[in-house]
Parts: structure tokens; C-alpha cells; sequence
């Protein structure tokens, strides 16, 4: 099976706006896991976590990316929890290139104020101010996303292109597999 390649990171990293970068560049498809569950569901996020909670949205991201990862030649932009099932870790893992792309809290706050997206679309998830929430979350995932992580970019300073790049870099230095 050819390799994939799956973005993880904290929301507002830039996942699904580099994927598609990368997509187009390397000739594979695009597919974003949380478009794919709304698709799927016929309901927002939102709404997913409104009517089944957390733990019902996770079941079918379990199985979206269940779903992708029977593909080849793609780029996946997941959603920030993907990492919180150790199956998702090892299934990412077996099946492609798993990159983080990490950005610190301030940032990450700064960036969800900027994106209507986020803020009407994404539940909450601790009930917690977004910076205070931010920290939590970061402070839970991080270790999760680095034991999935075959490649750590900082995202902070760079544009969607400039990651796009480097991930092209390392991938045709041949430090990573994949594209």
C-alpha cells in the first residue's frame, strides 16, 4: 500500500490548509477526517457533540479514519483529538507519515480569534476560556501527539506554504517517507 501522510496538531495549526497544499503539489488526494465525519453524519461537529457528546464523535472518528486509511496516495488533515485512541496512533503509523504540526498556546489563541470557523463551528472542550483552555488541552495531547509524531514542525512564524515546503523537503531528502 502506498504511503500517507497525516497531519495532526492542536486546532488552528494549519492541518487542512497545508494538506491541501500538499495534496496539490504531490498528485494525492485531500481529505479532512472532521469533513468526512460531518459528510458522513449530516451534522456539524457541533452538532455531533451536541446530540452524542465526545465520546460519540470519537467513535466516528475512529471509523473515518478507519475508512481513510484504507486509501492510497493521501493527505489527511485530522482532527486535533485523533491522537487521543492509541488504535488511531498505530493505525496513522502503520499506514503513513504522521506529522505534527505544533504551534505554542498564544499562538494558537491568537489564531482561533482570527477564524469564524472555529468559533461558531468547534464545541468547546472543557468549558474553560479559550487561552485557559488551550494550555489544558496542550498540556494532555502533547505527549500523545509526540509519541504519534514521525516529524515535529513548529508553525508558529511560518506560512501554510513554508510548511508545505519543508514537509516537501524533508519528504524528497528522503528523512521522511511519503509523497
Amino acid at each position: 500500500m502506498a504511503h500517507n501522510i497525516y497531519l495532526i496538531g492542536y486546532r488552528c495549526t494549519g492541518k487542512s490548509t497545508v494538506a491541501k497544499i500538499l495534496a496539490e503539489r504531490s498528485h494525492h488526494y485531500f481529505i479532512d477526517t472532521d469533513g468526512f465525519i460531518t459528510g458522513y453524519a449530516g451534522a456539524s461537529v457541533d452538532e455531533i457533540v451536541k446530540r452524542d457528546g465526545w465520546d460519540g464523535f470519537r467513535t466516528l472518528e475512529r471509523f473515518a479514519l478507519g475508512q481513510v486509511a484504507e486509501g492510497e496516495h493521501m493527505v489527511v488533515a485530522t482532527g486535533g483529538g485523533v491522537i487521543l485512541s492509541p488504535e488511531n496512533r498505530e493505525l496513522m503509523r502503520r499506514t503513513g507519515t504522521v506529522i505534527w504540526l505544533k504551534a505554542r498556546a498564544h499562538v494558537l489563541a491568537r489564531r482561533m480569534a482570527g477564524d469564524a470557523m472555529t468559533a461558531e463551528q468547534r464545541p468547546s472542550l472543557t468549558g474553560a476560556r479559550v487561552e485557559d483552555e488551550i494550555s489544558l488541552v496542550l498540556e494532555e495531547r502533547e505527549p500523545l501527539y509526540r509519541m504519534a509524531a514521525h516529524l515535529i514542525l513548529e508553525t508558529g512564524g511560518l506560512s501554510a506554504e513554508a510548511i508545505a515546503q519543508e514537509i516537501m523537503r524533508q519528504v524528497k531528502g528522503g528523512s521522511l517517507p511519503g509523497l
